[in-house]
């Protein structure tokens, strides 16, 4: 079934010629260097990437001086005996990553501000520290500087891709084990072939799947930790 959600101010409003680019990254309203709101201009970007990753949407109706009503719609699965399943299932792969592994590092490596902030959120709600990276040559340089739990790699950067990159963290003192999973659009059968003959651990396709990538960042810190 599809859930739509709204959120409705009665603040100044939005002028119509900047509604329509309020959804892409980094901008705003105002984007002036006096504006007096802050912000990245990131988040609405983002809520609508993750709307339409669980087959919905994002959007807003506006009147300039008579408030916004900002909504989203994500497809969802009706739940039938939630309670009594809760009380049967084996914990939640979240909870397991929340309880056992909170404060580990993690380094994201990925070049689109967009889908470092995805995979960011995903993981701080969970506990972890997140450092970012945007491409592969800074990767190497926060893996030669900083000792990871886990690294999670995108595969097409520019100055230095991802393959590269984990050539290089691999050839560091004390860098062999760290787990790396490449993160990617590219789902080939020979991707993930190249991915593991570079040294990478694992492989998540993107859009990313939120309890895939629990699972697999559980399965992996495990793994380090045994």
């Amino acid at each position: 079934m599809t859930i739509r959600f709204d959120v409705v101010d009665t603040g100044i409003g939005i002028p119509q010629e900047a509604v329509g680019r309020l959804f892409s990254a980094f901008e705003q309203a105002d984007n002036s260097t006096t504006r007096r709101y802050g912000g990245t201009g990131l988040g609405l970007a983002i809520t609508q990437k993750l709307a339409r990753l669980m087959g919905g949407d994002a959007g807003v109706t506006s009147r300039e001086g008579d408030g916004s009503s900002f909504w989203f719609s994500a497809r969802l699965k009706k739940a039938a005996g939630a309670a009594r399943v809760a009380a049967t299932e084996d914990e939640p792969v979240f909870e397991v990553l929340q309880r056992r592994f909170a404060g580990r590092r993690v380094l994201i490596v990925d070049d689109e501000p967009i889908n470092q902030e995805i995979a960011q959120l995903m993981l701080e709600e969970a506990g972890l520290v997140i450092d970012l990276a945007g491409d592969g040559a800074e990767g190497v340089a926060s893996a030669g500087h900083n000792a990871y739990d886990l690294i999670l790699m995108d595969m097409q950067m520019p100055r230095m891709d991802g393959l590269e990159a984990t050539r290089r963290i691999r050839g560091m003192p004390g860098r062999a084990q760290v787990p790396i999973l490449a993160m990617t659009a590219n789902a080939f059968v020979e991707d993930r072939a190249r991915c593991l003959a570079v040294g990478m651990n694992d492989f998540i396709p993107k859009p990313i799947d939120p309890d895939h990538l629990y699972e697999l960042v559980v399965r992996w810190l495990k793994d380090a930790a045994a």
